[in-house]
């Protein structure tokens, strides 16, 4: 197991929120080694004492789930080094020591080239590590050329692209109930299921990052990497296993499997749209582009939806539609498989026989059956749900991305091939919107997002 971290961008946000308290959960669980050391490295102006104190607010700010005496132990063990990712001199004082370490890039992704190279050039030690946030890269062009430089520097089993809902419980909920469940599996396919929603509706606004978001937008952000992920798992063939060959194979055939869209399908398949004024509970929220460190002119969507399809012998005719969307008045996280409509209702009953949908909750982690029944009168159809809350895993995403990191596990994070071959799927999207040839509509924030007068698939 390594006992070093470095983290470039060690007091930014993703740091404070998400690193510190997954170090807490390891070190509460008893994973982190004696000897484990932590080194904060960015252009701020402080020293390890300083450090060690922002870390302790932190923890107790954003990990107070944790025991304070984990949280302390992960303050004590770190330090800090002032330090320009783009100089080979401060990166190499800060990657120094004995044994390799890992390097987390908490870092804006237009950095992350210009970091690998300034790691080659220091001299990063043997067995090391390299850990990148999504996205990764800007685009298809960008990804192969980090994917050139990250080869030059370390073998790919020592790439760690991470996703943190691959750490969340979603894969072994998805695969668990898919394969451990005799009667699912057999229907999971075009003849029974109509369309797989996956969907990441959430009330955020910026929350303070129009740095990152504004260059960004959604689609980049969430639908390219995060959503895209938990089409492979809802479409994969069952994998020999969840190692990091057999699981990662098993996805790059999804998404090689995508029908490629063409412009006439971005124009009829896909939706843009930012948010107006509104108010979303008791909160009064400014327009999208009033927002502080907005530029209005970049047109950066906070919506985004895309139907795609794939051309395999189990999934010909199931539509899988991706949406994200931020500033909307309810939240809805899931990936929600619709069943086709039954053929025949041999008697008269009244109301509905809804198809069935089976609904995987990822915030909070539920598993939902809604099914139709009787009502409480005679030959009534009537709605019914079974539904459990799935037991809170050990470790909190971030704890299970960091653990796999130090031990050397990669089978969670993103292969360099299935990188580019997620841009490949989305690249006519990026293509046509960039031309503004969809429209980017408008919808208030604490609303339900764009009007579906003109919504993806016509």
């Amino acid at each position: 197991m390594i006992e070093r971290l470095a983290v470039f961008g060690g007091t930014g946000d993703l740091t404070a929120r998400y690193l510190l308290p997954g170090l807490a959960a390891l070190q509460a669980a008893g994973h982190l080694p004696a000897r484990f050391r932590l080194t904060g490295a960015d252009r701020s102006d402080r020293d390890s004492e300083q450090f060690r104190s922002w870390a302790a607010a932190q923890l107790d700010r954003h990990g107070d789930a944790w025991p304070a005496e984990a949280r302390k132990a992960v303050a004590a063990s770190a330090g800090f080094q002032r330090a320009d990712v783009t100089d080979a001199a401060d990166v190499a004082s800060v990657i120094a020591g004995d044994g390799p370490l890992a390097v987390y890039l908490a870092l804006p992704p237009a950095l992350f080239p210009r970091a690998i190279s300034t790691l080659h050039r220091a001299g990063l030690p043997a067995g090391s590590r390299i850990v990148l946030e999504k996205p990764f890269g800007e685009d298809l062009d960008s990804a192969v050329e980090l994917n050139r430089l990250l080869a030059d520097l370390v073998p790919e089993e020592a790439v760690f692209r991470v996703d943190h809902f691959l750490a969340m419980a979603t894969v072994e909920n998805v695969l668990g109930s898919r394969l451990a469940n005799r009667v699912l599996e057999p229907l999971w396919n075009s003849a029974h299921i109509a369309e797989v929603e996956i969907v990441w509706d959430e009330r955020l606004t910026l929350e303070g990052r129009a740095g990152y978001y504004d260059n960004t937008g959604a689609l980049k952000d969430m639908l390219q990497n995060h959503l895209l992920q938990l089409l492979c798992l809802v479409a994969m063939e069952p994998p020999i296993s969840l190692g990091e060959r057999d699981l990662r194979d098993r996805k790059i055939d999804v998404l090689r499997s995508v029908r490629p869209l063409t412009g006439e399908d971005v124009l009829r398949r896909t939706r843009r749209a930012r948010y107006l004024a509104g108010r979303i509970g008791d909160r009064e929220v400014p327009a999208y582009v009033d927002e502080q460190g907005v530029d209005p002119d970049r047109r950066t969507e906070t919506f985004a939806e895309v139907e795609l399809e794939l051309d395999s012998w189990r999934w010909s005719g199931t539509t899988f539609r991706l949406r994200s969307g931020k500033a909307l008045g309810q939240e809805r996280k899931e990936v929600a498989v619709r069943f086709r409509d039954v053929p025949h209702v041999p008697f008269g009953h009244s109301g509905e026989a809804l198809p069935n949908v089976l609904r995987f909750g990822l915030e909070p982690e539920t598993l939902t059956l809604d099914l139709t029944g009787t009502g409480s009168r005679a030959r009534m159809f009537a709605p019914l749900r079974l539904s459990a809350r799935l037991a809170q895993p050990d470790l909190p995403p971030y704890g299970r991305l960091l653990f796999d990191v130090l031990t050397g596990n990669p089978a969670l994070s993103i292969r360099g091939d299935e990188a580019e071959e997620a841009w490949r799927v989305l690249t006519p999207v990026l293509s046509a919107w960039s031309k503004n040839l969809v429209p980017l509509q408008e919808y208030p924030a604490g609303s339900d997002g764009p009007a579906t007068t003109t919504s993806a698939g016509g």
